[in-house]
């Protein structure tokens, strides 16, 4: 018998092309979704203790709490049904988006109603609800709707669009091909500026979140100024890359690469933090509590993976 050809194994760097024209393309609707179930998580995780802290003295303040939960389950649910990440996973996130503007509306009335209101900003923030945690929990249902417009990895691009078919019995396939390329770029370069703007305010929101939270503590740690300092840089180069095809491919995936590694190392001193307090992980529950908020830094993590995203798309050079 003759022996098969045996079939060489797919470098790395083959699979992140494969991974890089499907973003390019809008074909990774089971990963962002899988994104959108994490950050959704996190985010309720988030709220839940906050709003702990705050002896949930109005109902109201269980809803993020509730959808967290319920777009969480939606983002599972999109990775396995096309049809659930198009109806549940966009409704929810819809929901979502309108419970973080009501969340951000009530945070500025509670800062309001302390001594002083508005007229003393700084203390009152320092020591009133987190005045944009409500806008950056909203990040996870962004992420969610943005996914439920995409295409599925095994997707055959082109295979199923209307536009392609009526194309095809009017203009020759070469024409075709260059009309439809371009409708492409068109249409990623839009969603490219658009998910750039957002990376833009989702970095400025977090750090001024990591502002005055390390301000409580005084900055006791020279660490605590990376956030601070990575925030207005990338949202710089989010805001630049709108403009600039170059800089979307250079400075902004550069620092949405240093934001997410800032993130990710905030995340392990703001751990350590709990575990350094009194009773450290044996109390686990009421240090997280009461300690440095733990799920925090990932948040900023989140706006530093939009970031990566809008540097991987492509768009149209008009």
């Amino acid at each position: 018998m003759a022996a098969e050809p045996a079939t060489s194994p797919r470098s790395p760097e083959h699979d992140a092309q494969i991974i890089a024209n499907h973003v390019r393309e809008g074909r990774f609707q089971c990963s962002l979704s899988l994104i959108t179930a994490a950050s959704s998580l996190i985010s309720g995780l988030e709220v839940a203790y906050e709003h702990y802290r705050g002896s949930y003295s109005r109902r109201v303040m269980y809803t993020p709490v509730i959808l967290s939960a319920v777009l969480t389950a939606a983002g599972v649910a999109a990775i396995f049904s096309r049809k659930a990440a198009r109806t549940f996973m966009r409704a929810t996130a819809l929901v979502t988006l309108v419970d973080a503007g009501a969340g951000f509306y009530f945070h500025v009335r509670g800062i309001h109603r302390k001594p002083g209101g508005w007229r003393l900003p700084m203390p009152n923030m320092m020591m009133g609800p987190p005045v944009f945690a409500p806008l950056l929990f909203g990040t996870a249902a962004y992420l969610g709707l943005i996914a439920s417009y995409l295409q599925r990895e095994d997707h055959n691009s082109g295979g199923g669009n209307p536009f392609d078919t009526v194309l095809a019995h009017f203009l020759p396939s070469r024409e075709r091909r260059e009309l439809i390329s371009e409708e492409q770029d068109i249409r990623e370069g839009r969603f490219q500026k658009q998910v750039a703007v957002v990376t833009a305010v989702s970095a400025l929101l977090s750090g001024f979140e990591a502002y005055y939270s390390h301000y409580r503590n005084n900055f006791r740690y020279r660490v605590q100024w990376t956030p601070i300092v990575l925030a207005p840089l990338l949202a710089a180069a989010a805001l630049a890359s709108i403009r600039s095809r170059r800089m979307a491919r250079t400075a902004l995936p550069v620092l949405s690469a240093a934001a997410s590694a800032d993130a990710a190392a905030g995340f392990y001193f703001h751990v350590r933090g709990v575990a350094r307090r009194p009773g450290g992980m044996k109390h686990w529950l009421y240090n997280i509590l009461y300690g440095p908020p733990i799920f925090a830094p990932l948040l900023f993590g989140a706006a530093g993976m939009m970031g990566l995203l809008a540097s991987m798309l492509r768009r149209s050079s008009r």
